[in-house]
């Protein structure tokens, strides 16, 4: 295979962090499943925000509670179309993934009974699978769960037997973070609206990796981290529909999500507000609209080029390697190389690519439903972002085989 950066390697300059060294070598990094490195432009926008605009948004007159106000909501629009939502306040801003997931399962509590059922995939991460048992517990409601191929794919045969009028939301991720599997969101939508069903769609690793558009999957929710695309950590996002955000309760009460308190009881505001009490993270919300916007400016689809040709060059690279066993070959995946050397544990793997200045994620990446269907205690995960080059993917390669001959 011809190796081939489709992105400009001058892209990495706009990355400090990634100009330093780890134990003498230059770093390599490659956990951008766990977390994205910033680029410069979006470091300089919270530091903009806090060296000229830092008031608290919405409860002012004074001129820099105004600007603040001003570039908050700004980026609650940047992001509506960055998932071409249909209305702006159909973003709500949350901490994260996980809070989004939450949100949601939280809501649901007060639309579940007894004898309903929802439908969850065994191909999730924590986040996406806990929040859902802990909303059965509650409620009564029954939990399915849709098997998982060998191949790291989500049984579609099975999961349409899933389904029936008793199912009221189905959850499931768009692509895996311990597999790169994409799941068939389209289609899988579709199949849930058929019985009735809402869908929650977890996009933590999709959104950095692809272009999302929510109103083709005709998903009821989405969510992501702005950490995972180029944005600062403790920011993220849920997209609903707004007559399913209209049916759901607060999750949280305090100021801003209110329009009138009473000691003998409140009403609330409208959307987002509803959902968004108390002070935002508005530096975060700042930030993750200038990563929007930047990756915008190299490109969405670039972007998704650019790591699937490195994808295919480095599983093929690492498929040479003796005694590596790659997990998660689905035909549709992206940006993620989950592996394992036979008779070596991942963390030691790990530790050894360390060594070499090689950072990657080892263990269950927080999906240990996935690990117990394979029957391993987790792997070696090397994950992908726009900044990743074929010299990287050398490196790691390289890295791998070095390991190899230490710990075999």
């Amino acid at each position: 295979m011809d190796p081939r950066n489709l992105l400009p390697t001058s892209l990495l300059d706009e990355f400090p962090i990634l100009k330093q060294t780890i134990n003498g070598r230059p770093l390599v990094y490659l956990d951008n499943a766990a977390t994205v490195q910033k680029p410069l432009c979006v470091l300089d926008a919270v530091d903009h925000y806090y060296r000229t605009d830092n008031a608290n948004v919405h409860r002012g007159v004074h001129t820099l509670s105004q600007r603040a106000t001003d570039s908050f909501e700004a980026a609650r629009e940047q992001l509506r179309m960055h998932l071409n939502a249909a209305h702006t306040h159909e973003i709500l801003w949350t901490r994260g993934t996980t809070e989004g997931v939450n949100l949601v399962a939280h809501g649901f509590r007060t639309i579940l009974q007894p004898g309903d059922a929802l439908v969850v995939s065994t191909l999730e991460h924590h986040s996406n699978l806990v929040p859902w048992q802990m909303l059965a517990q509650a409620t009564g409601a029954e939990l399915r769960f849709i098997p998982l191929l060998d191949d790291g794919s989500l049984d579609q045969d099975a999961y349409l037997e899933l389904l029936d009028r008793r199912v009221k939301l189905v959850a499931f991720n768009h692509i895996s973070n311990a597999l790169g599997t994409v799941n068939p969101v389209q289609s899988m939508t579709a199949a849930a609206h058929q019985v009735g069903a809402a869908v929650f769609v977890d996009g933590a690793q999709a959104v950095p990796h692809s272009t999302v558009d929510v109103q083709a999957l005709d998903v009821d929710f989405y969510a992501f981290s702005g950490h995972k695309m180029y944005g600062p950590t403790g920011m993220g996002v849920l997209y609903g529909k707004t007559e399913w955000l209209e049916r759901l309760p607060p999750y949280m009460g305090g100021g801003e999500m209110i329009d009138q308190v009473r000691l003998e009881g409140s009403t609330y505001a409208g959307l987002p507000f509803k959902f968004e009490a108390g002070t935002p993270h508005i530096a975060g919300a700042i930030g993750l609209a200038e990563a929007s916007r930047w990756m915008h400016r190299v490109g969405l689809e670039q972007i998704a080029r650019h790591e699937d040709e490195l994808l295919r060059y480095a599983t093929a690279k690492l498929q040479t390697v003796d005694g590596i066993r790659l997990y998660g070959t689905a035909a549709h995946k992206a940006a993620v190389l989950s592996f394992n050397l036979d008779g070596a544990h991942p963390f030691d793997v790990g530790m050894l690519l360390d060594q070499m200045g090689i950072a990657v994620r080892t263990g269950q990446h927080c999906t240990q439903p996935i690990m117990d269907r394979y029957g391993i205690p987790g792997t070696v995960r090397a994950s992908l972002a726009a900044y990743t080059t074929v010299e990287h993917l050398d490196a790691l390669v390289d890295g791998v085989q070095k390991a190899a001959r230490m710990l075999l």
